[in-house]
């Protein structure tokens, strides 16, 4: 899969495992947030990201839909837009809304 970041914080914490000021994460949630990312660049497509049933990979509805989710851990999950390429789809993260701690 070919992942776009929108958000430069979201990239410098997934390439440096650093956070800036604004957007502060404990270091187990950064950790977790990359390893989530990794595994996605690995996985050809959104389908394969099924096959790991702790990343309860699902498409959003109501006020997110369009978007699809992976869950980072019990109260995050990265958020992300699904695009197609040439018959391959591709998971855009062009909104990981705030690293989202959906359950607040």
């Amino acid at each position: 899969m070919e992942i776009i970041f929108n958000e430069k914080y979201l990239k410098e914490m997934y390439v440096t495992g650093q956070t800036d000021k604004k957007h502060r994460y404990q270091q187990q949630v950064v950790r977790k947030y990359i390893r989530v990312i990794d595994i996605m660049i690995e996985t050809s497509n959104v389908q394969g990201l099924q096959r790991y049933n702790s990343l309860n990979y699902e498409k959003l509805k109501g006020d997110k839909a369009g978007l699809s989710s992976v869950r980072v851990n019990d109260k995050y999950r990265i958020e992300f837009e699904e695009r197609t390429r040439e018959g391959e789809t591709i998971a855009t993260i062009c909104n990981i809304t705030d690293l989202s701690n959906h359950y607040k």
